[in-house]
């Protein structure tokens, strides 16, 4: 199962920067025109596509290319060898760009429930499924976290510490209202939560106590606090 369907580590940076990239109309009718060719496209063929010369068209492939919204490589066109150097040509990457404020992870709750149907059992109703798969979920990511960073005894601030960066990454906004007690100032599952506050709720709530258990986070628990624009979990000390 992965844990992440779509890693956020720079994710929305690089989303910003490929939405600059395409603001230029020349460059976006490039793009347009290399994805709907759905073959590798030389300079000169892009230059005509949008009237402008080679060289302006160069200036404007190299940007894409930068952005990672198109990879380049030297190959004859129609895999005909001729004499001399082989021209440069362009295909688009398999980037998808995604660009919210604030910050939604729709896949993520796609992903979830999508294992919950796939992994229903003949003792649990779709619901249960949704949050178990949500909480297995979290567990998965805080122990490979876990693994990858290596600890060691985690308090509750230095635990809610390294939670921040999983928060930041999936776009809650966590802020620290005390050492102890992180809010987290958006949710990343609006407005499906509001459809359905309280199957995604559960979800939510189950997928940030997996990921603090994962972790091993000591002296902290997810808590329901719902209040109006923010998440509806919080962390906080364990009773």
């Amino acid at each position: 199962m992965a844990s992440d369907p779509t890693p956020r580590t720079g994710v929305a940076d690089t989303a910003i920067d490929s939405v600059s990239v395409l603001s230029e109309d020349s460059r976006r009718r490039m793009f347009t025109f290399i994805r709907r060719a759905r073959r590798a496209v030389t300079r000169d063929e892009a230059a005509a596509s949008v009237g402008i010369s080679r060289k302006l068209a160069a200036f404007h492939l190299d940007k894409l290319v930068d952005a990672g919204l198109l990879r380049a490589r030297y190959e004859t066109p129609g895999g005909i060898r001729k004499v001399g150097r082989q021209p440069k040509v362009y295909e688009p990457t398999d980037v998808q760009i995604t660009v919210s404020i604030p910050d939604r992870r729709h896949e993520l709750l796609a992903d979830l429930l999508l294992d919950a149907v796939l992994t229903e059992g003949a003792d649990e109703n779709a619901a249960q499924a949704a949050v178990r798969t949500a909480e297995q979920r979290g567990q998965q990511m805080g122990e490979e976290a876990r693994d990858e960073t290596r600890p060691g005894r985690l308090g509750p601030e230095r635990g809610l510490t390294a939670c921040e960066r999983l928060l930041e990454q999936y776009g809650y906004e966590p802020v620290r209202e005390t050492p102890t007690q992180l809010r987290l100032r958006n949710c990343p599952f609006h407005p499906l939560a509001e459809k359905a506050p309280d199957l995604v709720c559960g979800m939510n709530l189950a997928f940030l106590g997996g990921y603090l258990n994962g972790l091993q986070v000591n002296g902290v628990q997810a808590i329901l606090a719902p209040q109006r624009g923010e998440c509806c979990v919080r962390l906080g000390p364990s009773e």
